[in-house]
C-alpha cells in the first residue's frame, strides 16, 4: 500500500510544501508567472511565510494573512493586499498606505488589488511590487 503526506497519521504540510504543491497541480495560463510573484513576495522580507488560503497561495507577516493570490481573471491574476481575514476598526478614512506608484486598485481604505497579465508586466512592477509590499507589511 502506498501512502502520501496527507493520508491520516501522517504530517501535515508545512505552508512552503502546501504552495509548491498547489503550484505544481494548478492548471492556469499564467502558471510561470505566478510561480515568478510568489519568488518576488517571498524575497522580499525573511519573515514572510506562506500557505494556502481561500483556496490560493497567500503570505503571512508576524502570523496574520496580508497578501494572498486571486487566481479568477481570464489573461490576468491579482495579488489581494489586505489585513487579514478579521475585519480591524480603524479610526479613518484615509487608505492605509500612500501608493506612489498609482499600480494598486483600492476596494476598500485596508484592501488593494494589484494586477499582472504576463512577464513583461511582472518584470516592470517588480521593483515597486516590492516597495508596496514593504509599506503594506509595516502598517498593522
Amino acid at each position: 500500500m502506498t501512502t502520501n503526506k496527507k493520508t491520516a497519521g501522517s504530517k501535515k504540510l508545512s505552508g512552503p510544501e502546501q504552495v509548491a504543491e498547489f503550484i505544481s497541480n494548478l492548471e492556469h495560463p499564467l502558471k510561470e508567472e505566478i510561480a515568478m510573484v510568489r519568488k518576488i513576495i517571498l524575497s522580499t522580507d525573511k519573515k514572510i511565510t506562506e500557505h494556502i488560503k481561500w483556496n490560493a497561495p497567500s503570505f503571512c507577516y508576524e502570523g496574520e494573512d496580508r497578501i494572498t493570490f486571486n487566481l479568477h481573471g481570464k489573461g490576468f491574476f491579482r495579488l489581494v493586499f489586505h489585513c487579514g481575514a478579521k475585519v480591524k476598526d480603524r479610526n479613518t478614512n484615509e487608505q492605509l498606505i500612500i501608493d506612489t506608484s498609482g499600480l494598486l486598485e483600492w476596494k476598500a481604505v485596508d484592501r488593494a488589488m494589484m494586477k499582472f497579465t504576463d512577464k513583461k508586466d511582472i518584470n516592470a512592477k517588480e521593483e515597486k511590487l516590492k516597495e508596496i509590499i514593504t509599506k503594506w507589511l509595516e502598517v498593522i
